[in-house]
């Protein structure tokens, strides 16, 4: 089943009553969407899954392929006497998309093709003079550029990831506190020195995306990502669909309030969530200072995969059990999946909260379990998930 974010792909039903033009343009996205994220497959199987007649696969993919943006090859394996069906492979560089992960210490980006293949990446660290809106933008443009060069490839458009308020229509950065930032006008600033389209949102709305399209939840049409940096953020994608809220501000789970009158959170309050099980917090359960270098975090976190919990660990993983059973009793997500400095969590901790949430969550216990895994994509989720994005228009104008 093809995923989108934008909207939903349907077979021949969607475009009843449609313009021929129109009908053709939905069909073209439409296969291209199945291709870009389920893989290269036959022709009769695009005509089944995507409820297309032959006749209207063949002049679609002809059309493609006249184009350069998809080939086809006799399968390697064939089924059957008389003539097999061909195999319809995309041509990554031919749509190809600029994704930029922008995170408190770093920033990641990559050229991506379709069908999800990365060309080429680069990234470079940000210190607090280079943290700057401006030196961020000057240096994403000018990387870009060479990215772009090195690769001989033109990028479509841009999918930025940010961990912050970002006002979905239009890329505005109400605030990134932990980058320093505040009503900054990233979308129209990107796009005027990139000069292409550029779409940003929230880094953990992105998370969610990317492993609805190519994670852990990829035939999962209801789940909960959580991603733990230097704060805890939320994307929640429920029945398919991304959940934003009011001008797409929705996702800061961190700040749910889980210990009355604890630790002061920057928000204002005390208490919240990402202050028991952020960065911070797992550095003391640890045992370290809380500006320790993320790869000691994750060093330390790695050797104890197989020794006896400290103590304090125990207590973090009570927290994160805690918040999880809040979310998960006001999401009901089928899967709940722990991205970034969570994927480095030792089993023991993973397993604790697990049991923890399925006895303790009303909700949980109703559906049979809901299952909490932690991310295969890792740090690269938000990269991903910020190609998804920049993706979506440009599969419908190729």
């Amino acid at each position: 089943m093809s995923r989108a974010w934008g909207g939903e792909i349907g077979g021949a039903s969607s475009t009843a009553g449609a313009r021929p033009d129109e009908a053709r343009r939905h069909n073209r996205a439409a296969l291209l969407r199945r291709l870009h994220v389920d893989g290269p497959c036959t022709r009769a199987t695009l005509a089944t899954e995507l409820g297309l007649n032959r006749s209207t696969i063949k002049a679609v993919v002809d059309g493609l392929a006249e184009a350069g943006v998809v080939s086809e090859a006799v399968p390697a394996q064939r089924n059957g006497a008389g003539r097999p069906s061909l195999m319809v492979l995309p041509l990554p560089e031919s749509a190809v998309v600029l994704a930029v992960d922008v995170r408190v210490e770093q920033v990641a980006m990559s050229m991506v093709g379709i069908g999800g293949q990365v060309l080429g990446r680069h990234s470079w660290n940000l210190h607090r003079r280079t943290r700057t809106p401006g030196e961020v933008i000057t240096h994403v443009a000018e990387s870009a550029q060479l990215l772009a060069e090195e690769l001989a490839v033109t990028a479509r458009g841009a999918g930025i990831s940010v961990p912050g308020v970002v006002r979905r229509d239009d890329g505005w950065v109400h605030e990134a506190p932990n980058l320093g930032w505040s009503d900054i006008a990233l979308g129209t600033r990107l796009a005027s020195v990139l000069r292409m389209p550029v779409q940003v949102a929230n880094d953990a709305e992105l998370g969610a995306l990317a492993e609805h399209v190519r994670g852990v939840a990829r035939n999962v049409d209801d789940l909960v990502y959580i991603s733990a940096d230097f704060g805890v953020g939320g994307g929640v994608i429920s029945d398919g669909r991304p959940l934003r809220g009011t001008r797409g501000y929705v996702g800061e789970l961190g700040h749910l309030v889980v210990r009355p009158g604890g630790r002061v959170c920057y928000c204002g309050s005390r208490g919240c969530w990402e202050t028991e099980v952020g960065e911070a917090a797992l550095c003391r359960a640890l045992g370290l200072a809380e500006d320790a270098p993320r790869g000691v975090v994750v060093a330390e976190l790695r050797s104890l995969a197989t020794a006896p919990l400290p103590g304090p660990l125990d207590e973090f993983a009570e927290w994160l059990a805690t918040g999880l059973v809040t979310v998960v009793n006001m999401m009901a997500p089928e899967l709940v999946v722990l991205g970034d400095l969570f994927t480095a969590l030792p089993a023991g901790v993973v397993d604790r909260v697990r049991t923890a949430v399925h006895e303790r969550s009303l909700v949980s216990r109703a559906v049979g379990g809901t299952r909490i895994e932690t991310s295969p994509l890792g740090r690269d989720a938000k990269l991903v998930g910020a190609a998804e994005l920049a993706f979506e228009p440009v599969l419908g104008a190729v």
